[in-house]
């Protein structure tokens, strides 16, 4: 009791006599945010973060004389002697272009172009001279890591199944929706890109190859500002693209408002072949058309100087069209049997909602932090797929296929941060519903009357629960070491029913989920760090509906009611060097993975997904990035990867083998004052191996020309992608009952005209508040 209460009288006594000093950090007259204030005394070290408005408290144990630093994007922009005696006002003032002296060498006060963190690769967008002038997914592509392709979506080295956070809020958009989402922001805009491989517990543990998380630009400076953008996107077909933004802030009020439209059309080719006792030679003749118009509205508003509340609306409406031509040859032992041709329109229409709402409060002495979220979202396609099928004997069957589905998902959520001395430390709690409500009508059309089929028709009703619960630590030991680590625990109820086809499931399933990271900076150019992290992967509500979408009147894909999540084991160890060299060894463990496969029963062909395989793959990849001659940006990266496949329960073949990503980019300034510049690129896959699938070669040259007219303030972009036609999509599927084979392309060649024109204050702070809405993409 005596050690207790000693104990307690020091501390009481610690804290009666410390001191508190206050004030504010600006530069040029304007507040600087986000400073790091250092004040050292002795091996005494105590520091404090300026607030949005510059100002930052920083208590003292006691008084003396102390050292002041300022830090600033990791650099050191100032270094001040003050002598604390008592509670005092000490502002600081950051000179412009602020140069430090290192060992001969004069840095200036801007961010590396490549950092590395303990959870995350951070590339500075706004460092880049060659990310200007271009929307949100051109600026992805000349990320390390990232791999953008119009027709399959967003990917990152080595791994699949993406998913897309503005300032940390989960996009409800896959593929080509989103990549045509992301073309409606604009480069100017974005401060950073974080590729987040290992994602920290206080994500969802949802998705076996992390996130990507798109970080706006904020300003200090009040009053309006906006952008105008228009594009013309000219392949087989003439698209267009337009968006407009405008922002206002106030002393307390944030708010912004986004509106995009686009309207598409290209011409496709798929092919597919079945090899073996059943074979099939299918071609599709397929053009591509659809519409699209959204707006997004973000208002925040702060009620006093440690709580603001925001709301976030995001509407989308859209059409997604396809008429397709499909010519399909049935064999027999390699002998021809007998042909369909089918003419098939599909007419989708969908309309998708979000709505956020947040509330913010800090309180206590270190400014502990909580965060309260609810989130609502829904999205009801409508499709009606009209197709005839005509077969050798001339006999015809003409069907209609109308469709409703209803997504709704809602969740709420509390996060609590506390930044104690020991370890930041974060916890939280989140619930989420899902509701997939479908029906799907197969009609024949018989005597001049449309006929439902009951035995081909469903309806499917599903709803998933997910409660969640985590807390993670983080600690910089010092100025080299720092370490974080984190548990999440889910716990899900999943119920699926298929009224029509009398197919019920239940399961139910709790999991724990560790992360851990390290980091080591030895100095200022070598940082190393190690990750883990086990990720789930839940099957979207599509791969689950047993419903069957048919091809013609013999073949269809149908979703599975029982297939289960997938869980993964990631581990990886990254280096940086001086923020331009980044290399990274990966390794992945996937367990009951899941994926489509692909059956030929006669002349029925029919596609569904199972969990089918174990996965062991491992990979390097390296990146570099620097500016040569003071005009020319490069970006290299590489990614050099091995899998094994050990395939159970089904007909597909056990695989491995190598896989070989290679991306080069280049951005030459052609005037001194960079306002022409020319773009060469060239992405390109060397024959690899993934799951099953052998990939034969593709690649992507791209070229053109980037204009900055009017003071900045009018950005023209002239490019021309894919100018050799090498971007297809060809392999080989393997199984033990034969060798499935496909040759597709989707219109990757393409010019591209954008003027991008910037009105107003520039510099004004966009809205978007950090709310995360994970579960969302699963509705695709």
């Amino acid at each position: 009791m005596k050690k207790i209460f000693l104990s307690m009288t020091m501390l009481l006594s610690m804290l009666a006599f410390s001191q508190t000093i206050t004030g504010k950090i600006s530069q040029a007259g304007d507040a600087v945010s986000y400073v790091e204030v250092i004040a050292v005394k002795g091996e005494k070290k105590q520091t404090a973060i300026s607030d949005e408005k510059g100002n930052y408290s920083l208590k003292l144990s006691e008084t003396g004389n102390y050292n002041v630093k300022l830090i600033q994007d990791g650099i050191e922009v100032s270094n001040t002697d003050v002598l604390i005696q008592g509670d005092m006002k000490q502002d600081f003032f950051i000179e412009k272009k602020k140069e430090k002296q290192l060992e001969g060498v004069t840095l200036t006060a801007r961010k590396k172009l490549i950092e590395r963190k303990a959870d995350r690769l951070v590339f500075n967008v706004v460092n880049s001279v060659a990310s200007q002038g271009m929307d949100g997914a051109e600026a992805m592509a000349t990320t390390p890591l990232i791999k953008v392709d119009d027709n399959s979506g967003i990917s990152i080295a080595g791994k699949s199944g993406v998913a897309i956070m503005i300032n940390e809020r989960i996009l409800n958009l896959s593929g080509s929706e989103l990549v045509t989402y992301l073309k409606s922001l604009r480069s100017e805009n974005i401060e950073k890109i974080e590729v987040i491989t290992t994602p920290p517990a206080k994500y969802e543990a949802q998705g076996n190859s992390g996130l990507i998380n798109i970080v706006l630009k904020k300003n200090q400076n009040l009053g309006w500002s906006g952008s105008l953008t228009t594009s013309l996107q000219q392949q087989t077909y003439t698209g267009t693209s337009n968006s407009v933004t405008i922002n206002y802030q106030n002393e307390k009020l944030r708010s912004s408002l986004k509106l995009r439209q686009n309207k598409y059309e290209k011409h496709s080719y798929e092919n597919y072949r079945i090899e073996g006792v059943n074979g099939l030679k299918s071609s599709d003749d397929r053009r591509d058309f659809g519409d699209g118009l959204g707006a997004n509205l973000s208002i925040d508003y702060q009620l006093n100087p440690k709580s603001n509340v925001g709301f976030i609306y995001d509407y989308g409406f859209g059409h997604s069209n396809m008429d397709i031509m499909n010519t399909s040859d049935y064999f027999q032992n390699g002998n021809y049997m007998s042909t369909l041709l089918t003419s098939a329109e599909h007419r989708a229409k969908s309309m998708q909602q979000t709505i956020s709402a947040y509330y913010d409060v800090k309180f206590g002495k270190q400014d502990n932090k909580l965060s309260i979220t609810g989130n609502y979202f829904s999205n009801i396609p409508k499709t009606i797929i009209d197709f005839t099928t005509r077969e050798n004997s001339g006999d015809q069957f003409t069907v209609k296929s109308p469709s409703i589905v209803d997504y709704k998902i809602y969740s709420g959520q509390a996060d609590l941060t506390l930044p104690y001395q020991f370890a930041k430390t974060e916890a939280g709690v989140k619930f989420t519903n899902f509701d997939n409500n479908s029906e799907i009508f197969y009609q024949n059309l018989t005597n001049g009357n449309y006929v439902t089929d009951p035995e081909k028709s469903n309806e499917f009703k599903y709803n998933e629960k997910n409660y969640a619960a985590y807390i993670s630590f983080e600690k910089s030991f010092n100025e080299k070491w720092s370490a974080k680590a984190g548990l999440r625990y889910e716990y899900s109820t999943v119920t699926g029913n298929s009224l029509r086809l009398g197919q019920f499931s239940e399961n139910s399933y709790g999991k724990f989920f560790p992360t851990a990271y390290i980091s080591y900076k030895s100095n200022e150019s070598n940082t190393f760090s190690f990750t883990y992290s086990k990720r789930i992967n839940r099957p979207g509500f599509r791969a689950i509906n047993p419903y069957r979408w048919y091809i013609n009147i013999n073949s269809y894909f149908t979703g599975n009611p029982f297939l289960k999540p997938s869980f993964n084991h990631n581990f990886e160890l990254s280096y940086v060097y001086r923020g331009k060299l980044s290399a990274s060894a990966y390794f992945q463990r996937t367990l009951d993975g899941f994926s489509q496969i692909v059956n030929l029963n006669g002349e029925n062909r029919i596609s569904t997904f199972a969990n089918f395989f174990n996965q062991n793959s491992m990979g390097i990849t390296l990146n570099y990035s620097d500016t040569f001659f003071k005009r020319w940006e490069a970006n290299y990266s590489a990614d050099l990867s091995y899998m094994k496949t050990q395939v159970f329960a089904t007909n597909a073949a056990s695989r491995q083998g190598s896989g070989y990503d290679f991306d080069f980019q280049n951005n030459v300034s052609l005037t001194k004052n960079k306002t022409v510049q020319f773009v060469l690129n060239y992405w390109f896959r060397l024959p690899s191996n993934f799951e099953k699938v052998h990939w034969e070669y593709t690649g992507n040259v791209t070229a053109g020309l980037k204009l900055s007219l009017m003071e900045k303030s009018l950005q023209v972009n002239l490019l021309v992608s894919d100018i050799f036609k090498q971007s297809r999509s060809r392999g080989q599927i393997f199984y033990t009952t034969g060798t499935h084979s496909f040759n597709n392309y989707y219109d990757a060649r393409r010019l591209t005209l954008s003027a991008t024109y910037t009105f107003g204050n520039k510099k004004v702070k966009g809205v978007d508040r950090n709310v995360r809405f994970d579960e969302k993409n699963r509705a695709n």
